[in-house]
Parts: C-alpha cells; structure tokens; sequence
C-alpha cells in the first residue's frame, strides 16, 4: 500500500477491537426461543466471523506482537485458546439447532470468546499499542487485504448467514437496492424515447 493512503488504513488494534465487538453483538442477537433458521444463522455467522478473525490474528497479529514481545502471557495462551474454540465451532456446526445441547454449546462458545477478548482487550492490545505504535498502520492494511481474500473463499455462506442474522436489514437493503435499480431503469427508459 502506498505511504501516502496508508493513513486511511484503521490500526491492526483498531480492527481487532471492531471484530471483539462484532461477535459480542452477535452472540446478543441469540436467543433460545429463536425459530430454529436464525439461531443457525447466528450461529454460523458468529462461527465464521470467529474463525476469520483468529486466523487474521495467528497470520498477521501475533507474529508482530511475539517480534516485539516474547514473553507476553496473554500471547503465549492465546493460539491455544483459538485451538479450543475451533473445537467449540466445530461440535457446534455437527449439530442442528433442535440439539437439546445447542443453546448450551453456543453459551459455552460465548464464554469462551468473552474471556479471550478481555485477556486481549486488557492487557496484549494497549501492550502492542505501545510496542508496535510505528507499524499499527501497515500491519492493520495487512489484515484488511487478508480478510478480503478469507472473505472471498466463503461468500454464499457468509451472505446467507448474515441474512439470516441480520433479517429485517437485509430486508429493508433489498428493497432499497429494488427501489434504486427500479429508479434507474426508468430513468434510462426515459432517456431514450
């Protein structure tokens, strides 16, 4: 990435918070009581949006902080934390939402994923600030073009299950990409005659 647009790219930190976020948000959106299709798709979506997230993290993140950082505890635990959640994930995505242990593996997943993120959020992330502070730049324009690629691999899933996640958005975004598109082939229409 050029020098001069590299102070458009968000911090790697940045974009590890806004992804700890993401999943805090989802994993609100659960509910056991959800007809069987949603709970699914939260599921999944968390599932997918996790994965990416730590793999982003082992590839590009960690990599940075153990350069600058060797001994740091939260570090040295957290690829296998990202082991047991992929364990989660998977138990998970064997199961159907009418499992009686469903709600129950996806609580525990959250868990999990709650301890984690405040391990990073209290103590690696403001360690790696200060550690990284002249590369947090490149290194989040680094994550940015690795999460398209991951992105790219999955597109049905992640766009079906968000969907799904996110129903009355989706929605409300189709009819306004109708609503548009109709616009601008009546508009082209009359532009002819």
């Amino acid at each position: 990435m050029p020098s001069d647009n590299l102070s458009l790219s968000p911090t790697i930190t940045s974009m590890i918070r806004l992804d700890h976020m993401h999943a805090l948000a989802a994993f609100h959106r659960y509910r056991p009581d959800s007809p069987c299709w949603r709970k699914r798709a939260i599921v999944l979506s968390t599932c997918a949006a996790l994965e990416i997230h730590a793999q982003l993290e082992e590839e590009i993140f960690y990599p940075a902080v153990a350069r600058v950082l060797p001994d740091d505890e939260t570090l040295r635990k957290s690829e296998p934390e990202h082991d047991e959640m992929r364990q989660m994930i998977s138990k998970l995505r064997a199961m159907q939402p009418d499992d009686p242990a469903y709600d129950s593996s996806f609580f525990q997943l959250m868990r999990e994923v709650i301890h984690h993120v405040a391990d990073e959020e209290a103590a690696l992330l403001p360690a790696a600030e200060r550690a990284l502070s002249s590369e947090l730049r490149t290194l989040g324009a680094s994550m940015t073009r690795r999460r398209v690629q991951l992105l790219a691999q999955r597109p049905v899933e992640i766009a079906v299950n968000t969907a799904g996640t996110f129903p009355l958005v989706t929605l409300g975004v189709g009819a306004l990409l109708l609503m548009m598109g109709s616009r601008c082939l009546g508009s082209s229409s009359r532009s002819r005659r």
